[in-house]
């Protein structure tokens, strides 16, 4: 009774602080079919499918109360809530995905001005650069981004190897009496360049390091991967795609002249117990939003679950190992039942509406999208399927024409995006065209801008002149538009 009082207290909430908006007719306006939310603002990405039923809606807002409160430390009295750690990066799901939205890079304190100095003895400088005068100090840890650890080879689901002292990612907290596992360090370096019309641009090239090891050093080949949290709006309707629709964007693809060659990662999905092909994760490395929601309470938060039921402590972190657990009555820190409430929370997170559908700018960009052939990735629309999917019992996703503009396979984007490191059938070059809808909404809900899978771009142009490999002749093509047509180009992306 207590919970169901929340959940309706919850939803009370959320209507009151959305700003709803007016509706047009405009098929692609609706991004999520009958799920789409009119709404902006900070709240914009926080609301429920608009079709879901009363039922559903409050099953939603206890998923909500699950994946916006603090965990916290075995033993505790909040027996329903404690099994952090021992090592975490967060201690909620929303510490990552602040009001459900995009996470950013850390703060600095003075901006973007030249930072004197080498990095200190014991450091580890990532990429073979040095991280001297390239951008300005930090001085929080990231939270809203991990950066992800393997070594050359494969585990036995064909996924990356861990680092044998530190595991799959960097844990910068960790409970008392336990060593936090280390520090990340990042400096920018500006890299500049003109437009063909000659204005100028500069870009924002990340150097990472890690110091504060707290078991050692990592091992002489790992690779590191920055991720940076992305906006969970519409997860539910990519997961409702047909398999088959993935399959033919590859096969048209290949069968098309031209660069864009994209390819679908198949990946092990833990709930299936079967090789899928992968929808989530910046390089398509997860199949389903059962799979990323139960991976993210164990490596984010250390919470334990049925199908992530051993802690991510490594044989030499001795000190992680003997921590108290929050084993509940099935040996697990969050029971299913809850997991999947926080999963149905999730999945049905509704697409907010577009913007401005109809203004002269916005259309003028949304033909030059299509001209300088961006669409062929970002493929705009599909139909959900109108059959069960595993993550989602209820039917409200069933059937819906959509509009994410992703393709979902992985693309090569050049060496300027390169991070090195596989994941599943990924190479270090790829990474999977992310959904554009909600993009113009990030600042108002997160306060920011940052965009690419490391949050290096301040903006959708930026984002643009990052692309290479595949995209290095679409990006050429934006290089020689003239200012307005630039500017109507944003518009679009913005609007959707």
């Amino acid at each position: 009774m207590k919970l169901r009082q929340l959940a309706i207290a919850s939803l009370c909430s959320l209507a009151a602080l959305g700003l709803v908006v007016a509706a047009t007719s405009r098929e692609d306006e609706k991004t999520g079919g009958a799920t789409t939310v009119y709404a902006d603002g900070r709240n914009a990405f926080s609301f429920p499918a608009a079709n879901l039923s009363d039922e559903e809606r409050t099953r939603f807002a206890i998923g909500n109360s699950f994946f916006r409160r603090n965990w916290v430390e075995a033993p505790a009295s909040t027996t329903a809530r404690d099994g952090l750690g021992p090592h975490f990066i967060a201690r909620s799901c929303g510490g990552c995905h602040v009001q459900d939205g995009r996470g950013a890079p850390p703060d600095f304190r003075k901006g973007l001005s030249p930072a004197p100095g080498r990095p200190k003895p014991g450091d580890h400088p990532l990429g073979g650069q040095s991280l001297s005068a390239v951008g300005a100090d930090m001085h929080e840890q990231p939270v809203a981004l991990l950066m992800r650890l393997s070594v050359p080879g494969q585990d036995a689901h064909g996924g990356p190897k861990h680092d044998p002292v530190y595991g799959d990612q960097l844990d910068n907290a960790a409970v008392e009496g336990v060593k936090p596992e280390g520090q990340v360090t990042l400096r920018y370096e500006t890299l500049r360049g003109r437009f063909k019309d000659g204005t100028p641009y500069s870009l924002l090239k990340p150097h990472y390091g890690f110091k504060d090891l707290g078991y050692g050093p990592m091992a002489t080949d790992v690779m590191v991967s920055p991720r940076i949290a992305p906006q969970l709006i519409g997860v539910g309707l990519l997961e409702a795609i047909p398999a088959a629709e993935i399959l033919r964007n590859a096969a048209e693809q290949a069968a098309a002249p031209g660069p864009i060659k994209g390819q679908v990662n198949q990946v092990w999905d833990a709930f299936a117990g079967k090789a899928m092909p992968g929808r989530f994760g910046w390089k398509a490395n997860v199949a389903t939003v059962a799979h990323q929601t139960a991976g993210a309470f164990l490596g984010d938060m250390g919470i334990t679950s049925t199908h992530f039921a051993a802690e991510a402590c490594t044989p030499g972190q001795t000190d992680c190992l003997a921590a108290p657990r929050g084993a509940k009555g099935q040996g697990v820190e969050i029971d299913d039942k809850t997991l999947a409430d926080v999963i149905f929370y999730q999945a049905t997170l509704a697409p907010p509406a577009r913007r401005r559908v109809d203004d002269q700018q916005v259309l003028r960009g949304q033909a030059l999208f299509a001209q300088v052939q961006c669409a062929s990735c970002h493929r705009p629309s599909y139909t959900t399927t109108e059959g069960p999917f595993p993550s989602l019992s209820s039917k409200a996703l069933n059937g819906q024409k959509i509009w994410p503009y992703t393709d979902l396979l992985l693309h090569d984007m050049g060496a300027g995006l390169a991070d090195g490191r596989p994941d599943f059938q990924a190479n270090g070059r790829q990474w999977k065209t992310p959904p554009l809808w909600g993009i113009g909404l990030i600042k108002d809900v997160n306060g920011h801008t940052r965009l690419l899978h490391d949050g290096r771009a301040r903006g959708v142009l930026e984002a643009v002149l990052w692309h290479g490999g595949e995209a290095e002749e679409a990006k050429q093509k934006v290089l020689g538009m003239t200012r307005a047509e630039r500017e109507a180009l944003v518009k679009f992306v913005e609007s959707l």
